[in-house]
């Protein structure tokens, strides 16, 4: 392995975040080098642990020389420990194809050698269709065959200790990819976790302002909402029902009047329609599982926040400090919010 400058390595969101180990499952992925592998697949917000080894060779307990040497069969391997309910598999796999190019064979980055294959090694065979399905889209979406093999986890054999997070001990260590993948990197919301309720219940739990906004599309007074000038660590959600929507990290002063946010905290919340009333041409945003008005979206926000404007009304909004976020059923989501 060659050296060159690593670039610092962005925080670990999982730093902190409380996990169900009864639920953990695991995923072996081989993509070259594993030292900067491992060091992006422990900052996908869900994965609990990870360790680097050697995958699918012959032999028993191979040391790194021997792999090395090529005679093996050993591919160089992280082995990731994720809790399912943050994050998908699906979703980790799609991840892993954003830094590493599986068109090439036996190579990656400055790395060439069996060793360095791409491979996807699953302990549940009821996870190769999954994965497969995501291999199809990656190979549409490259319109050439990918050589990423999919098989069997049969043997998997920790590497030496100085291999382990060899990153976070040497931050000037050979890596070979790029870290950009995590900037955007959001949470999945589960759409089957909410349900709007019938029109009766929703009128009867919402004041009337609340009512008259999110069922029948009003706008509240600029500056006079809960919500416009709170600036407390925590998440948003659908008043209606509960569905997250925003977290406080991405909430920012815009002088409006109204909360604004850079982004949501999954895309797939927020339902976009063209809105032509009072002679205006704007973006409605609406949630996905109550169709509750939040607002509009602009695109004056700051530049460095990707110069978007959410502009929600504090009406649509339920706020859930962080403190609270465990016992409120919104604890996966902690990862994001920044204290």
């Amino acid at each position: 392995m060659s050296k060159n400058n690593a670039s610092r390595l962005p925080p670990n969101p999982n730093l902190g975040l409380k996990f169900d180990v009864d639920r953990l499952k695991d995923i072996y992925l081989a993509g070259g080098c594993f030292w900067g592998v491992e060091a992006y697949l422990e900052r996908l917000p869900g994965v609990y642990e990870t360790s680097v080894g050697y995958a699918n060779g012959v032999g028993a307990n191979p040391t790194y020389q021997a792999v090395c040497g090529g005679n093996t069969g050993f591919a160089e391997t992280v082995h990731v420990r994720y809790d399912p309910g943050i994050i998908s598999l699906p979703a980790i796999i799609e991840q892993f194809f954003k830094i590493i190019d599986p068109t090439l064979m036996n190579r990656q980055g400055n790395d060439w050698g069996t060793q360095y294959r791409t491979g996807i090694y699953f302990v549940n065979e009821q996870e190769r269709e999954v994965i497969a399905k995501v291999m199809e889209e990656e190979q549409n979406r490259l319109g050439q065959p990918i050589v990423t093999e999919l098989k069997p986890l049969r043997n998997y054999y920790p590497a030496e200790p100085y291999h382990q997070k060899y990153l976070e001990k040497n931050p000037a260590g050979y890596c070979h990819i790029s870290f950009a993948g995590l900037k955007d990197l959001s949470l999945e919301v589960d759409a089957a976790l909410y349900h709007k309720p019938a029109p009766e219940e929703i009128k009867a739990s919402l004041t009337s302002q609340q009512f008259m906004v999110t069922q029948q599309n009003a706008t509240e007074a600029p500056f006079s909402g809960q919500y416009w000038d709170n600036y407390q660590p925590g998440i948003y959600v659908d008043v209606v029902t509960g569905e997250p929507l925003f977290v406080s990290t991405d909430k920012f002063t815009s002088g409006c009047g109204w909360p604004s946010f850079s982004k949501p905290i999954d895309p797939r919340v927020i339902v976009e329609s063209r809105d032509l009333s009072f002679n205006m041409n704007r973006i409605e945003l609406k949630s996905r599982v109550g169709s509750s008005h939040l607002g509009h979206v602009f695109n004056d926000g700051p530049t460095e926040l990707g110069g978007l404007r959410y502009c929600i009304n504090s009406a649509s909004l339920r706020f859930i400090p962080l403190n609270e976020m465990d016992e409120r059923g919104y604890g996966k989501f902690k990862a994001l919010v920044k204290p």
